[in-house]
């Protein structure tokens, strides 16, 4: 059987370039980066040409990347780092109703902690609209955090345009960048950008290794107590083979970068061109133009997407039914349902994210697949249209 993987939004495979430079860090070349002999400066060493490269990703400064576990520790760090290091009064967060839940369950428990939070409604396409971020800032908002990318319609925000609006208020501003980085050109001191989250895992590196960008001179807390490491910031032995990997994984995207977007938005539109060609009331959710060139979100109007979903996977094909951190979750999908979509046609949506392997025979067969299991599926359902 074929297999067919569309799902490189929940996590990508480890390239073998990336897989080639981790392999040394986990046996031959062992030390504790704080160690003060050969073995500690070779790790040292290590560490240090994978923070140049994850800096170099997104145009900022080494001295600016600080590794962390993960998108959800980035994500927690910067929105719980910047409120604990804000004076009494400020006390004011400033978020969209489409984030990631590492996202929102930390603005959540902010609020538990009496802070307030607004959560800034988005248009029927995915957007948070620049003029809604000038109304919901007051005296006492401290940060805004809206995702450059989202992760299961992938509306591209104004970044630039939101991060200006935060700046001239002398508000810090966040983005969850963890699907935008490596599918998009993103320079953090050209957007006006203060705190960015990053993942490896989400750009053909290993899991389990992330990045907080944080500008110099940002007012943020300590997110992990203990050893000297991340520059006094967040404590704890480095994970070397997996910043080794994350590094070479930062470098090979940004050289990639433009070959990537050319052949990953090409596939997009050739698969969703075939699915509204081929496909009965199929619609599109989302900016057709606006979005990750490897990002279709589709609602296939009558059945329900999880039988679909697990049809697709029977058949050797990969999506999902939003994100992968949700998945397990029967809750209809936060974004659709921000986005004003009917609960119906929420639970009838299914994302295909493309990616460096994905082929257009992959495309082909997988529309051939969709074709046939909807057929079949609405066959059987009450309220499907003659």
């Amino acid at each position: 059987m074929r297999q067919v993987y569309l799902d490189y939004a929940a996590t990508t495979p480890v390239k073998e370039e990336v897989l080639a430079e981790m392999l040394p860090f986990f046996s031959l070349q062992y030390g504790n980066p704080s160690s003060l002999h050969k073995f500690g400066y070779t790790a040292r060493e290590a560490v240090d040409l994978a923070r140049e490269r994850v800096a170099a990703l997104i145009g900022a400064k080494a001295s600016e990347i600080y590794f962390t576990s993960g998108g959800t520790e980035s994500d927690n760090w910067a929105v719980e780092g910047v409120a604990g290091a804000q004076p009494a009064g400020r006390a004011h967060v400033i978020t969209s109703k489409i984030e990631h839940h590492a996202l929102l369950h930390s603005c959540a428990a902010l609020e538990e902690k009496g802070h307030s939070v607004s959560y800034l409604e988005v248009d029927p396409t995915g957007f948070v609209q620049p003029h809604a971020l000038k109304q919901a800032i007051n005296e006492r908002t401290c940060l805004v955090s809206i995702m450059f990318a989202n992760n299961e319609v992938g509306s591209i925000q104004p970044i630039a345009e939101l991060a200006k609006i935060a700046n001239s208020a002398g508000i810090i501003f966040h983005t969850d960048a963890v699907q935008a980085a490596g599918n998009l050109p993103i320079n953090v001191q050209q957007l006006g950008i203060d705190m960015l989250s990053l993942s490896a895992h989400k750009i053909y590196g290993p899991k389990g290794i992330g990045a907080l960008y944080i500008k110099e001179g940002t007012a943020i807390s300590n997110f992990i107590h203990g050893g000297s490491q991340e520059h006094k910031r967040r404590a704890g032995t480095e994970n070397v083979p997996g910043i080794v990997g994350f590094g070479k994984a930062a470098e090979l995207a940004a050289r990639n970068l433009n070959d990537h977007i050319k052949k990953t938005t090409t596939l997009r539109d050739y698969f969703i061109d075939r699915l509204l060609a081929d496909i009965p009331d199929v619609q599109i959710n989302g900016s057709r133009e606006q979005r990750l060139p490897g990002n279709v979100n589709a609602t296939f109007n009558y059945i329900e997407g999880e039988a679909l979903l697990l049809d697709l996977d029977i058949n050797g094909i990969a999506a999902s039914t939003g994100s992968a951190c949700s998945s397990g979750s029967f809750a209809p999908s936060h974004v659709l349902t921000a986005m004003g979509l009917p609960i119906e046609q929420v639970y009838s949506s299914l994302r295909f994210s493309l990616g460096d392997f994905t082929t257009k025979e992959d495309i082909d067969h997988t529309v051939s697949v969709l074709n046939a299991t909807v057929k079949r599926l609405r066959a059987f359902s009450p309220f499907t249209q003659e």
